[in-house]
């Protein structure tokens, strides 16, 4: 494979480039490569005539896109709409990182790669506008959609991790107030990572749900933080009206993994393994450190 990664300074991208490590990927940031620009794809493509192209790139401040849908749609729908013009022109797969925000959180099991779409933002209707066009130029494409992820990197965005702020606070002695009425499937980003490489050697194309395993809410996941890192701090649950937000978006998130069970790959860690996976990380990369 020669493999080229979008976004690799962020923490889905840093984590990718060290699943495929093994094949020497090439990992650009967006002053190396700007997705917007077409010319700038074309010439990074001609460079490195890549089989595969991993795009993590996106416009994902899911407030600022509420404000700015011209932005969102510009990177989320047009710019993923001429990169798979061009890896189709290129002969080159290609992966794009989607999201859990294209569903409107009123099914009442998890969903499937198949389920009804319906987002209710502006973000997740740009992502799913992505989707849409990369499906009319490609054939070779892997639609990876994903849930609440989390990385040693932190969020290009925020700065820090869910988890981080969590254990800030807690170790700050500051009762912490987590909302206890969204259920998602939080992902740490070495699984999820590694899972795509998976996905990827097996060659058969389409839409993937990629989380890790179950669902838990907001509250769940921090009780599960502290409970794991040994910390005693009074949480306190309560609801989303307690923190109003311009964009509206899901109750209910959880994706299950049909695509994935069908081509017999292994199960995803539980959302449990995947804190106490970053957790163990974050103990030889210090939270915010680059690997």
């Amino acid at each position: 494979m020669r493999v080229l990664i979008v976004g690799a300074g962020g923490q889905l991208g840093s984590d990718l480039v060290r699943a495929f490590a093994d094949v020497g990927p090439i990992g650009l940031d967006h002053k190396a490569l700007d997705i917007e620009v077409p010319s700038s794809v074309s010439r990074t493509l001609a460079r490195y005539r890549p089989n595969v192209v991993i795009n993590t790139a996106a416009f994902h401040n899911v407030e600022v896109c509420e404000t700015r849908p011209d932005r969102a749609f510009a990177v989320n729908a047009l710019a993923a709409d001429d990169l798979a013009a061009q890896c189709a022109l290129a002969g080159a797969q290609l992966v794009h990182i989607s999201t859990d925000y294209v569903f409107d959180g009123q099914s009442p099991v998890a969903y499937g790669e198949g389920s009804p779409t319906n987002p209710l933002s502006a973000y997740g209707t740009s992502k799913l506008a992505g989707e849409l066009l990369i499906k009319r130029h490609l054939d070779d494409y892997f639609i990876i959609r994903t849930s609440g992820l989390y990385g040693i990197r932190g969020s290009s965005v925020k700065g820090y991790t869910f988890i981080e702020r969590i254990l800030t606070q807690a170790s700050e002695g500051r009762p912490l107030d987590v909302v206890n009425d969204i259920t998602f499937s939080p992902s740490y980003t070495r699984h999820v990572a590694d899972a795509i490489r998976r996905i990827v050697e097996r060659r058969v194309f389409g839409t993937y749900h990629v989380t890790n395993t179950g669902q838990c809410t907001w509250y769940d996941f921090a009780r599960e933080i502290l409970l794991q890192a040994g910390i005693t701090t009074e949480l306190r649950e309560t609801t989303s009206e307690r923190f109003p937000t311009l964009a509206r978006r899901p109750k209910f998130s959880a994706l299950r993994h049909g695509a994935m069970d069908a081509l017999g790959l292994p199960a995803m860690p539980t959302w449990s393994e995947g804190i106490r996976d970053y957790l163990r990380e974050r103990q030889i990369v210090p939270a915010g450190v680059h690997a």
